[in-house]
């Protein structure tokens, strides 16, 4: 029963779900393997995913794209490529550079590596402080104009940003964090996307891994585990979201869905999202991702989840 959705007012059709790229670049992720990481991308496709989300700074040397290259390559029609400028490597330090040469470069080797002569979303990964967003925005322009990307997007803009970016060039697609527990976004930019015809692409719907229900309470994160900077995995926090998990694996069990599933198809089912993105290392990540394709939670489901949401309270983030 999936039902393609339109990228902005763009004749380009996604599936609900993307295939976060970022796990499979092995920078934070542990026990990452190329074996395990080609696997999962022909699950994902296999089990009708057909939209992937990477970035020229997913991996130190643009792991994630070449990744996609060599699993997909000969799939190339028959998927949608979204990647991002704008941030690189040096070394282990993450750099923004928004200037318009660089994201022009980068554009031209992230085409290189994904083995493609255009891909049909490009994002500005986030803004740079020392570049103004229009000039940034000029330059995504000139991609557009000379059909290396089909379409543009930002990611991680304020409001003002938005507006400051669509002045120069059209945006098609807007990449927030968004899930259950964190809905900033609600305030402003997702009024401004709906109202402006810009899809809403939404990282971190499972929480960087929590809200898929199966770390334990108890559960000992890895010294390289990159989640454990952040304070929703740590003390009374922690606690919080543990009992807020406790209670939705009891609607999960009740709608016969696992926690994961009914997670992400509530992000989906939200007005104005338009589609997830779910990070997978593994198969079986992906392919239980996935299956919110065949089904929809109903509208007394969605109350039962809403009222648990309200009692949890947003994130301390």
């Amino acid at each position: 029963m999936t039902l393609l959705r339109n990228i902005g007012n763009t004749n380009i059709q996604i599936t609900p779900i993307a295939m976060g790229c970022w796990p499979i670049s092995g920078v934070t992720s542990v026990d990452v393997t190329e074996q395990a990481s080609l696997a999962t991308l022909n699950a994902a496709f296999d089990s009708g995913i057909h939209f992937f989300d990477t970035a020229y700074c997913y991996g130190y040397e643009g792991e994630s794209e070449r990744l996609i290259a060599r699993a997909l390559g000969e799939k190339r029609d028959q998927i949608v490529i979204a990647t991002k400028g704008g941030i690189h490597w040096s070394g282990t330090k993450q750099i923004r550079d928004a200037s318009p040469e660089r994201i022009k470069r980068e554009c031209d080797e992230s085409l290189e590596r994904l083995n493609t002569d255009r891909v049909e979303l490009y994002y500005l990964h986030g803004p740079d402080p020392e570049i103004p967003v229009s000039d940034s925005a000029g330059a995504f322009k000139e991609l557009l104009e000379a059909g290396k990307i089909l379409s543009v997007g930002v990611s991680n803009f304020t409001l003002d940003q938005l507006q400051e970016f669509a002045a120069v060039c059209p945006i098609s697609a807007y990449q927030p964090r968004y899930n259950m527990l964190q809905r900033e976004i609600e305030a402003d930019r997702l009024p401004w996307c709906i109202e402006n015809q810009v899809s809403v692409m939404v990282y971190w719907p499972l929480m960087k891994g929590l809200l898929a229900g199966k770390l334990a309470r108890y559960h000992q994160f890895a010294p390289e585990d990159g989640r454990q900077k952040y304070p929703m995995f740590h003390g009374e926090e922690w606690e919080k979201n543990q009992d807020f998990l406790d209670q939705l694996r009891s609607l999960a069990e009740e709608f016969n869905c696992t926690i994961a599933q009914v997670v992400i198809r509530w992000t989906i089912q939200q007005t104005g999202i338009t589609c997830a993105l779910c990070g997978a290392k593994r198969p079986e990540q992906i392919e239980e991702n996935a299956e919110v394709l065949n089904f929809e939670l109903s509208a007394s489901q969605i109350e039962s989840i809403n009222h648990l949401i309200q009692q949890r309270g947003p994130i301390c983030s």
